[in-house]
């Protein structure tokens, strides 16, 4: 099946020429080469590059249609027309028959619709690669949704997948920028993305938590999930209803305040990563609804938790740190957190990366601050960090989309939003808060019983340690004379080899001597008592340094 599906590709891959997309600086094998000289003499489509790539994963199907999507958030990757190109993608999947959706309900639920629903939609509301989503009422009288998943549809992206890491692996190999950009990384974050929304139970976990970060603020609310009708193929949540995020005329027919909607957007977005370490990594339109019921405050209603991101806590401090020194226009700063995060290499000149730092971001502050968009400078950065050898970071791929979505969602809804007039406050007070004696009387009051339960090992580690030191010097102490004795004997054997070969040279003298013609100065038996004298002295020469 993987064969067909590798012949299936390679048709789209040549139908479209994508050749054109393959890398100049690609150390292709003679096969391969053999294998695309012909496509040069095949008519390139009317398309751009660009257009091409769309429309082939369109004809490859819902996997290779959410991997580009996925793909059009990597910026700091691909061009901005490709970006562009590639969020065009829709997942529009045709619906699955309804009778095999019931079964499966059914038999996840463990009871009949009519015993567990009062009315059910037999037409579904969406239908989408993965899943299928119905409207439904409970006999308590509660609306849901029932979300299902797409029977056999497990089968199909893991064959799909074997595919993409078997190209990722040949890209990595081959291209120049394949180590730094990581395509199996890539792959391998995106097959952790698919198959967690395979995995609805997981999507309902996230779902409740999430709820519960945000359940009494009301800025964001989030469906309550029915844990008792759910299961992995299956999901009960709370109906909702609301304004799409892109409804902007309905917005403004409401008279809702787009301004403050916008700036509450930014706040939640970073409020998620930054203190609850937990953000919801697909905010596109399609998955944010508006409260409007009261337009001079309205609220966020978040659907589809399949994607959630976090950071480390060293992580999320140097891009604190980073942000403010962009706010600040410190870009020494900027610099220095690179190279001290890892994310640059640790020989990386700290003056020439700030200059090129300075070089992307003046113009852009010089510009009123309305016309700024953090995102894109984001990339820009990303993108010129390339010369340095930036390595693309595969735990902030997912805050930079969500930033970029948010960010583009917001100036949808209000454009003249001004990300950083939100942004700098909020990171200025999560970083002071973060460094106050009361955060670190908390994080103490947090830590203290593990480090209480392991107070009673100290003195066991600390002999240990100790013994560990005692046999670490003496390893290398042993290891000292080890190598003092290696050169000596090094020496020795350096000392051997030359004089065997000044003996050597010496016997060969003493045999070509007795070929030399009497010259009349010297006798025969004079001639031949040298050479004996010399040849012994060569033999002995060589015994003794032996």
């Amino acid at each position: 099946m993987r064969l067909l599906r590798i012949a299936k590709i390679f048709r789209v891959f040549i139908r479209h020429r994508l050749d054109r997309l393959v890398p100049d600086d690609l150390v292709l094998p003679l096969w391969v080469k053999l294998f695309m000289a012909p496509l040069k003499l095949l008519p390139v489509p009317g398309n751009t590059a660009a257009v091409s790539l769309r429309l082939a994963f369109e004809q490859l199907g819902p996997v290779f249609i959410k991997f580009g999507q996925i793909l059009s958030t990597r910026k700091d990757i691909f061009s901005i027309e490709m970006s562009l190109e590639l969020e065009k993608l829709q997942d529009q999947v045709p619906p699955f028959d309804s009778s095999i959706a019931m079964q499966i309900i059914e038999q996840n639920i463990g009871q009949t619709i009519p015993e567990v629903f009062s009315s059910f939609g037999e037409a579904p509301l969406a239908s989408a690669s993965v899943a299928q989503v119905y409207a439904a009422t409970l006999h308590s009288g509660e609306e849901v949704v029932v979300k299902v998943i797409r029977p056999g549809v497990e089968a199909t992206i893991q064959q799909d997948l074997d595919v993409m890491f078997l190209f990722a692996r040949l890209l990595e190999r081959l291209w120049q920028d394949g180590k730094r950009l990581h395509p199996v990384e890539i792959v391998k974050d995106y097959k952790q993305t698919i198959l967690n929304e395979l995995n609805l139970q997981l999507e309902a976990s996230n779902t409740d938590r999430l709820r519960k970060n945000w359940l009494h603020s009301g800025k964001l609310y989030v469906p309550e999930v029915y844990w008792d009708y759910s299961s992995r193929d299956v999901m009960v949540m709370e109906r909702i209803y609301g304004v799409t995020a892109s409804d902007i005329e309905t917005l403004k027919a409401n008279k809702v305040n787009l301004r403050k909607l916008s700036h509450l957007g930014v706040e939640i977005f970073f409020t998620q990563v930054f203190e609850d370490n937990f953000f919801h990594a697909d905010m596109h339109p399609g998955n944010v609804f508006i409260d409007i019921s009261d337009p001079e405050n309205p609220s966020y209603i978040a659907l589809d938790c399949a994607i959630i991101g976090s950071l480390t806590e060293n992580d999320k401090s140097y891009l604190a740190k980073n942000l403010l020194a962009f706010f600040n226009q410190d870009y020494h700063e900027v610099a220095r957190l690179h190279v001290s995060s890892g994310w640059v290499p640790k020989d990386t000149n700290i003056e020439e990366f700030e200059a090129v730092i300075r070089g992307v971001c003046e113009p852009i502050f010089r510009k009123p601050i309305k016309d700024i968009s953090f995102g894109k400078l984001l990339v820009s950065l990303f993108q010129t960090a390339r010369q340095f050898n930036m390595e693309v970071q595969p735990q902030l791929v997912l805050l930079q989309k969500t930033l970029l979505n948010i960010e583009g969602l917001g100036r949808q809804i209000y454009d003249d939003l001004d990300l950083w007039e939100t942004a700098a406050p909020f990171m200025e007070h999560w970083m002071s808060n973060r460094l106050s004696l009361g955060n670190i009387l908390k994080s103490i009051g947090k830590n203290a019983p593990r480090w209480l339960e392991q107070l009673p090992e100290i003195p066991d580690l600390a002999f240990s340690a100790l013994i560990e030191l005692k046999q670490l010097g003496e390893n290398t102490r042993a290891q000292t004379k080890t190598l003092v004795h290696l050169e000596r004997e090094l020496a020795r054997q350096s000392r051997r080899s030359r004089y065997q070969r000044f003996g050597g040279l010496a016997l060969i003298a003493a045999i070509f001597s007795t070929m030399i013609p009497l010259s009349g100065y010297a006798s025969s038996n004079e001639i031949l008592l040298g050479t004996s004298i010399l040849g012994s002295l060569g033999v002995y020469w060589m015994y003794i340094h032996a």
